[in-house]
């Protein structure tokens, strides 16, 4: 070989040692760049932990703040407030009831027929209708003028082609789901509005008043004879159907609670309500807090990029509206590690362009190439080429979030029987037949509404695998969660019912 054929074998041989140093370079780079997007992950799932311990120090820290917010206003991130509603359906109502759902954009209309035995629910009518864009910021009158017409005409229609079988007053239960001061069980002033309503001259009134007003006026002969939230709607539904019924928790969107309370515990009241036997207090448990809550660098973020920051903290960690989101952050920052989902892209930087039920699907997609997962990432998210081993991980990121969410969920609903005696540990607060409480449990029915738990089959596995492990294997057969339907709507009206027959309480909270 001459010196020109020797050069040329050295200089190859450089050349492949150089491409081989770069291959191995990258490779190298690679591995340590997949490390660290695994460390993401793991990172994560220790900072989302809920070992059974931990949630039951959720659950004592939930019933000692419950029991904060009865004793005075403001003693509690819970706010704890009072409904009047202490005469619950059950399942004797008969005739037929109204209810108006407004708690949005829509408005929706029942007509209930209720038979004189339990759960003998014979039919209802629905009618749902925009709110015009106007009357959202216009006037109160302008609105409830254009809602009662609405409610004279499909009462009309509703009755020409079933006559009532009675020739009582109409009455309606009415679901309003905007920040209300509860002042009686039909009547509550309005706080402020939400959801793109800016009606100024509403604010400070009782619309229980401004609807019966509008009513009138159109001339229909019926009286709005209580005032609800969504959450005491679903509580009244589930106890039509079970009397066992102490509890409703909404799971969806956003979240919250109801329970039965001894009026004699409500001690802010203490010396008004004591003839009333029970009252259904709504806690407003999306504002939640304590120490023992496990919290990330991503709900931190989150809650700081929020129009409400420091705010309705436990919503944050549990509530359709912020897991998609709460994923979202987490795969941003992979993405910020690991080269192989491309350059950032512009959609994931979009706070919320993850919906939850997005997450859900990636999380219960059970096809061997998680081809789900890669069409989300591809038509959401703009990741077109996705490996299988990153989408894995990216399941495995929705599954940390989503067992928090639900076991956190868990807890909080255990924390409610405990400050009720209904956990078998006798309350926050023991009394003299505690010792019988561990021994013979209540059976005790919560019932549940909302799309995380009645669609998402995981996230319902989760809580209730949850409760059993607070619970313990003695007292969690006595605590059943049954699922309920448009407590929002036929709630309200098994309301009217209930609040028809009886005398309604005239106790008035200035």
């Amino acid at each position: 070989m001459g010196k020109v054929g020797v050069k040329l074998a050295v200089g190859c041989a450089l050349a492949a040692c150089v491409v081989a140093s770069v291959m191995v370079g990258r490779r190298v780079r690679r591995k340590r760049a997949w490390r660290r997007v695994v460390r993401v992950l793991e990172e994560l799932e220790e900072g989302c932990a809920t070992q059974v311990g931990r949630l039951r120090q959720v659950v004592d820290a939930m019933a000692v703040e419950m029991h904060a917010g009865l004793v005075s206003e403001g003693g509690s991130k819970l706010k704890m407030l009072l409904t009047f509603v202490h005469n619950l359906p059950s399942g004797n109502e008969k005739g037929t009831y109204y209810a108006l759902d407004l708690g949005g954009t829509n408005f929706r209309i029942l007509r209930v027929r209720l038979g004189d035995q339990r759960s003998a629910i014979i039919g209802h009518d629905v009618d749902r209708q925009p709110i015009p864009q106007h009357l959202m910021t216009g006037t109160s009158e302008e609105l409830f003028d254009f809602i009662a017409s609405s409610l004279k005409d499909f009462v009309e229609r509703e009755e020409s082609v079933s006559e009532p079988s009675q020739n009582e007053r109409r009455e309606l239960g009415f679901t309003f789901s905007f920040p209300v001061k509860q002042t009686s069980s039909s009547s509550g002033i309005l706080i402020k509005w939400t959801k793109g309503f800016v009606i100024e001259d509403m604010v400070g009134r009782d619309v229980s008043e401004c609807l019966q007003q509008a009513i009138s006026r159109k001339g229909l002969d019926m009286r709005v004879n209580v005032l609800i939230n969504d959450t005491v709607g679903t509580l009244a539904l589930g106890h039509y159907h079970d009397e066992d019924t102490v509890v409703a928790v909404i799971i969806g969107t956003g979240t919250n609670a109801c329970y039965l309370e001894r009026a004699d515990a409500i001690i802010k009241c203490q010396g008004l309500l004591t003839t009333l036997g029970d009252m259904v207090v709504n806690m407003e448990w999306g504002n939640f807090w304590s120490s023992h809550l496990p919290r990330t660098s991503y709900d931190i973020d989150l809650d700081a990029d929020s129009p409400n920051p420091n705010d309705q903290g436990f919503e944050k960690m549990i509530s359709g509206m912020y897991l998609g989101d709460i994923v979202r952050r987490v795969i941003l920052r992979m993405s910020e590690e690991l080269d192989v989902f491309g350059p950032v892209s512009s959609k994931l930087q979009v706070p919320f362009i993850l919906r939850t039920p997005l997450m859900a699907a990636m999380h219960e997609d059970d096809t061997p190439d998680l081809t789900e997962v890669a069409k989300i990432l591809r038509d959401t998210l703009e990741f077109p080429d996705v490996p299988l081993n990153v989408r894995k991980l990216i399941v495995r990121v929705c599954d940390v979030v989503t067992r928090r969410a639900a076991r956190l969920a868990a807890a909080g609903i255990i924390g409610i029987l405990k400050k009720i005696g209904r956990d078998g540990s006798g309350g926050i607060a023991r009394g003299k037949n505690e010792g019988a409480s561990r021994s013979k449990m209540s059976r005790t029915v919560v019932a549940v509404e909302g799309g995380l738990y009645t669609n998402y089959t995981l996230f319902r596995e989760y809580l209730n695998e949850a409760m059993s492990q607070i619970l313990g294997e003695e007292i969690a057969p006595s605590v059943i969660i049954k699922v309920m339907e448009d407590g929002s709507g036929i709630g309200a009206a098994l309301l009217a019912a209930s609040h028809s027959t009886s005398s309604v309480d005239t106790i008035q909270i200035p």
